[in-house]
């Protein structure tokens, strides 16, 4: 069979932007697909190249030829794992791509070099995939479910889909031994003053938000056991001592039962550790939930927002509304958790009064910290399929991600950046008020003349 290899395409050292943020977490794919192989008995490694070389990636791949190299792929790192992905098959690898990128662009990626695209969870398919490989060669899968290969004949062929692991407990838990999690926090340590490290707690979100994308685990959501999660904590604390988790989960707080339950297990095993997560408001609304969320030790709770125009989030198919927003921060502050907001600019059909109304929002909340960005059509989406004709990407495919995609009819960056200072200074304004009623002043000219720009903008 030869070497199994499994690698991404992140190398935080070619990332300015995080090095100035330094919050690696670990890639927590592919440990559990190294957890599960193993477990089956293949011989796997992981070059994790967010602390790694790409010189030794492709030293690795020059030194031992015509192994088998598994590959996360994601929108952000679509040129990456293309020069990986090259470097392999020149010396004689065989490549399996799996994650969300790849599964939207299935029939690009073979067109490349790749020998077989994975669609959805990639544990029981790539066990499978490494068992069928050497007898059948890339040409003769069919029986393989769950993948995108070319046949004989150079026709692309995708098998049926692979039922979703029912029971994520029966999984063995990520294989953090095959990397250098202590590297990872050390990094948080040093940079941010307490160690951080990531697990999930489920796979999957039943929402149906246009803009999200499903390519992996579709609309399930499946949850682990309490007591499986607090097996991992306990393992994670033992084995790295880190201050503080982050729970990856999509919407942590699902079902509020659960997290009652987990509570008490983390109690009954002394584990008390703080963390931050996501949640959707509607998830947040009670002061049970709130409660249970101190109660495990929530310093942080981000909250997906989005807009404040009630509209937006309707064509958005968030199903949340802005009361709920504002009762979500309301509970998390009262129980002494710190509120994260996300936001978007650009959405289809937004105009400045729903800038205004985003920017009332954040101004009412008051959230501890908030981030923006420019909404961006993800293939395999509803908004992509929404705004499909008018969709042009602003150069090579290769080069670019589908963050790159322009929108015909659509306002520019600059106008978002203006929107920004809007925003920003409107806020900090308010903040300032009572303790520097001058800069506070300045700060509400900043904001006027931004929302005066908006309101005369012209295209280029």
């Amino acid at each position: 069979m030869g070497q199994i290899l499994l690698t991404h395409g992140y190398f935080l050292a070619e990332d300015e932007k995080e090095q100035a943020i330094m919050k690696p977490y670990a890639p927590l794919g592919l440990l559990y697909i190294s957890a599960y192989l193993k477990a089956r008995g293949h011989a796997v490694e992981v070059f994790d190249s967010t602390f790694g070389e790409r010189a030794d990636l492709i030293a690795e791949l020059e030194r031992t030829p015509g192994g088998i190299l598994g590959i996360y792929t994601n929108l952000m790192t679509r040129s990456s794992v293309l020069r990986i992905l090259a470097a392999a098959r020149a010396n004689g690898w065989r490549v399996i791509l799996g994650g969300p990128e790849s599964a939207n662009y299935a029939e690009e990626y073979l067109a490349r070099g790749a020998d077989v695209i994975v669609i959805g969870e990639g544990e029981l398919t790539v066990d499978e995939l490494l068992g069928a490989l050497p007898a059948s060669g890339v040409h003769a899968l069919h029986g393989v479910r769950g993948i995108v290969f070319r046949d004989a004949g150079g026709a692309c062929v995708r098998t049926p889909e692979r039922p979703k692991v029912p029971d994520l407990d029966a999984l063995p838990l990520p294989d953090r031994g095959a990397i250098d999690m202590h590297r990872y926090v050390d990094v948080w340590r040093r940079h941010h003053g307490r160690g951080s490290v990531n697990l999930i707690t489920a796979r999957g979100c039943p929402y149906k938000c246009t803009w999200c994308s499903h390519a992996v685990y579709g609309y399930s959501h499946r949850r682990r056991s309490p007591a499986n999660v607090v097996d991992e904590v306990a393992e994670i604390v033992e084995r790295y001592q880190p201050e503080q988790l982050w729970y990856a989960d999509d919407v942590f707080t699902i079902s509020h039962p659960w997290l009652a339950t987990y509570a008490a297990a983390l109690r009954a095993r002394d584990l008390h550790l703080p963390f931050e997560t996501i949640t959707r408001a509607d998830r947040l609304q009670t002061e049970a939930a709130a409660a249970a969320l101190a109660q495990l030790g929530c310093y942080r709770i981000w909250i997906g927002a989005e807009s404040g125009s009630q509209r937006i989030l309707d064509a958005m198919r968030r199903e949340v509304t802005l009361a709920e927003v504002h009762r979500a921060v309301q509970l998390a502050r009262s129980h002494g958790i710190q509120v994260g907001m996300f936001l978007m600019w650009g959405y289809e059909g937004e105009e400045l009064e729903d800038i205004a109304a985003t920017v009332a929002l954040v101004r009412e909340a008051n959230p501890d910290t908030f981030l923006t960005t420019v909404s961006y059509p993800i293939k395999g989406t509803p908004y992509f399929d929404a705004v499909r004709e008018r969709v042009r990407m602003s150069q090579e495919w290769d080069q670019g991600s589908d963050r790159d995609y322009q929108i015909a009819g659509r306002r520019g960056r600059d106008y978002y950046r203006m929107a920004d200072t809007w925003l920003r200074s409107e806020v900090e304004a308010g903040r300032l008020e009572s303790s520097d009623p001058g800069q506070a002043a300045q700060l509400r000219l900043a904001a006027r003349q931004a929302r005066d720009a908006l309101a005369n903008f012209t295209p280029q």
